[in-house]
């Protein structure tokens, strides 16, 4: 299912896991009702990606519980 939104009210905010850092950041904005917008911070008119907020969820939650590998 695709989810259409103004990009140009996304608030934007970096992963927590960036330190303050500019290389390899995310960023999500929060705001969007019915999606999770994610991007790559280094290029801001790039694509984004949009999830379903339940997705993004179970993804955190994998992320967090360690059950995604690193290539």
């Amino acid at each position: 299912m695709r989810t259409a939104f103004d990009q140009t009210t996304a608030e934007w905010r970096k992963s927590s896991y960036s330190n303050g850092g500019d290389a390899n950041c995310v960023e999500i904005a929060d705001n969007i009702p019915g999606a999770v917008p994610v991007r790559d911070s280094k290029l801001l008119q790039g694509a984004v990606l949009a999830f379903p907020p339940a997705a993004w969820s179970a993804f955190i939650v994998a992320a967090k519980g360690g059950y995604l590998c690193q290539v």
